[in-house]
């Protein structure tokens, strides 16, 4: 497997984690609709068995990351096949999850009159529920950085709730 900007595999698609690291999830996938879904569906998945949170911080998490993959699915390739990725780790040393959605497509700078009204509110989620957000476009993706606190891993998985 190859590693991309920041690290990231540049694998076109995988089902299967890219890390061994059983307290990490990582994915990449198309970056269309279908996937969205189906990451943020696993994502769920893992989180549940993975971290002990309550039914709000989960739900601000799905909806953060969401954003994040509708994003590069939208707007990252303008139309044309590409992939998009999330990788997610817990930090001891603060007690947050760290969320990573990053793409290898082309930052779109948007006018923000040009924007109807329903449009454009993804970034301002995302930094509303995160506690820290950091976007950072560059020629070769854009990587999307989502810190959320006040997290722990669920330590005895026999005991975790799906």
């Amino acid at each position: 497997m190859s590693r991309g900007p920041e690290g990231y595999s540049t694998d076109t698609m995988t089902d299967q984690p890219l890390s061994n690291d059983v307290d990490a999830f990582a994915r990449i996938d198309a970056a269309d609709a279908h996937s969205v879904a189906r990451l943020r569906h696993e994502l769920s998945q893992w989180l549940r068995t993975h971290v002990t949170l309550d039914d709000d911080k989960l739900n601000d998490i799905l909806l953060a990351v969401n954003e994040a993959l509708t994003n590069a699915a939208e707007f990252a390739y303008r139309g044309q096949p590409g992939t998009m990725g999330v990788d997610v780790h817990y930090d001891d040393t603060d007690r947050s999850l760290v969320v990573d959605v990053f793409d290898h497509g082309t930052w779109r700078h948007v006018d923000s009159g040009a924007q109807p009204n329903t449009r454009g509110r993804g970034i301002p989620l995302m930094r509303a529920l995160a506690d820290e957000t950091t976007i950072s476009p560059s020629p070769n993706g854009t990587h999307v950085q989502m810190r959320f606190g006040d997290c722990a891993l669920v330590r005895n998985k026999a005991f975790a709730s799906v």
